[in-house]
């Protein structure tokens, strides 16, 4: 009997997958942090014979080179995919035996990338799970902007056809296992879910749906940013990473805090907003652990700044550097836990700002006075364009978080009442400006709460 084990990482709105029978499994589309791959297969008593990459990803740095080399496993890559590293190069309609009874069949599915492949579980010559990677993905497909403008066009017909491949290739059964769509800058028009079968996206996924020019119009009309740390994932994993480093950072005392500030390091705490705005070190950033703290880290720092984390915790500094080394920052450059007050020098206070409601903010604008209002109040829209194309607060300002901290001169004076659609990237944004010395409020808030107080 066949198991699919699925590894979950919510930072970054991916999946990995420990597949195989009895005796053997192929590890699909693995993490850098490897040890948690190893350790399912440890729980389920197998060894991983095979290690696979759908593509060379562009969100993530793979964990693949490094668990094919410590479990002696066999590392299949698309052929297409230029690497440089020894490799077992996989063409379209390729096979592998798995286990007894379990093999492991190549589908060609450009789109995602030039080179994507999907590949297809079958026990005793029946299909039981389809791994599609960044190509059919639960409710929509990967971007396929990923890897050269001049090709976007291209790739998204290339997406079309590969849906249509994999739907025509397959039962309605079988369940559709990818990579990304979970919260992913890799998903496009996602459409949410944590499981699904080529049934159900026949029956509900656009590029099933639509016909090719509908569905081409559609997926690069919706296009967004992309994260500016995915221009180092390519090269990294086409390269072939090193193997990750957790053993703990050095531990920095206040004077080492501060001279890391001065010298314009970055300084990341990571507790929760609340916390943050009740005291903090002046200067530090606020990226919550909790949240998306990989994608968003490395989406705004210049990469190869250092980082010294601050936590409540030694656990949530290694949490936090587990999560950062997917993404390519593998080493802080110092840490600190426990009583923010340590974190500061003797005679030195930490710094605070205000957190509020909309309906806070819709109180003071009607209780100020137009023609004599004390201070400007500035309102500060951190959403994505198309967030606040479908709504915005009256007279708001828009800066994309992602953008913030090169449009800082932009803001105009006064105090910023800083907002996103939940309050997560609020407070990020908050931590930037009460760095650069403005004065600040962190709207704390959900988006609807600004609807319903009349301020859009």
């Amino acid at each position: 009997m066949f198991f699919v084990d699925t590894l979950d990482f919510e930072g970054l709105g991916n999946r990995s997958y420990l597949a195989g029978g009895p005796r053997a499994a192929v590890a699909v589309d693995p993490p850098r942090d490897i040890d948690r791959v190893l350790a399912v297969a440890a729980r389920r008593n197998v060894r991983i014979t095979h290690v696979v990459e759908t593509h060379l990803h562009n969100d993530y740095v793979t964990g693949g080179l490094e668990l094919a080399r410590v479990s002696g496993a066999r590392y299949l890559v698309p052929a297409a995919a230029s690497v440089s590293f020894a490799r077992t190069p996989v063409h379209d309609g390729d096979t592998v035996q798995i286990d007894t009874g379990l093999t492991l069949r190549a589908l060609a599915t450009p789109g995602h990338t030039p080179h994507h492949t999907s590949y297809v579980l079958t026990e005793d010559g029946r299909d039981v799970a389809a791994f599609t990677g960044g190509s059919l993905l639960i409710g929509g497909v990967g971007r396929p902007d990923l890897v050269e403008p001049r090709l976007t066009e291209e790739l998204a017909r290339a997406q079309h056809a590969s849906a249509h491949r994999l739907a025509d290739a397959l039962a309605d059964d079988v369940p559709v296992l990818p990579t990304h769509g979970f919260g992913s800058f890799c998903s496009s028009g996602a459409g949410g879910g944590n499981a699904s079968t080529i049934g159900a996206e026949r029956r509900g996924n656009a590029a099933l749906t639509q016909d090719a020019a509908t569905f081409v119009a559609a997926l690069l009309a919706d296009l967004e940013d992309v994260p500016a740390y995915y221009a180092h994932m390519g090269p990294a994993n086409a390269a072939g990473p090193a193997p990750i480093d957790l053993t703990p950072p050095r531990t920095a005392d206040a004077d080492e805090i501060a001279a890391r500030l001065a010298a314009g390091e970055w300084v990341v705490d990571l507790r929760s907003r609340v916390a943050f705005a009740r005291g903090h070190v002046t200067g530090a950033l606020n990226f919550e652990g909790d949240g998306k703290l990989a994608t968003y880290l490395a989406w705004l720092i210049p990469w190869g700044k250092p980082v010294t984390l601050l936590a409540e915790t030694p656990e949530q500094i290694g949490a936090a550097q587990r999560e950062l080394a997917r993404v390519g920052i593998d080493r802080p450059a110092a840490a600190a836990s426990g009583d923010p007050l340590s974190w500061v020098r003797q005679g030195e206070d930490l710094a605070t700002f205000p957190r509020a409601t909309f309906a806070e903010l819709a109180a003071l604008r009607a209780a100020t006075d137009p023609a004599a209002p004390a201070e400007p109040v500035v309102v500060l829209d951190v959403r994505r364009d198309s967030e606040h194309a479908a709504g915005a607060v009256t007279g708001a300002v828009h800066v994309p978080l992602h953008q913030l901290r090169g449009r800082l001169a932009e803001i105009p004076p006064g105090v910023v009442w800083v907002h996103c659609a939940g309050g997560m990237r609020a407070a990020i944004a908050a931590s930037l400006l009460d760095a650069a010395g403005r004065t600040v409020v962190a709207v704390d808030d959900g988006f609807d709460a600004a609807v319903r107080a009349g301020l859009t």
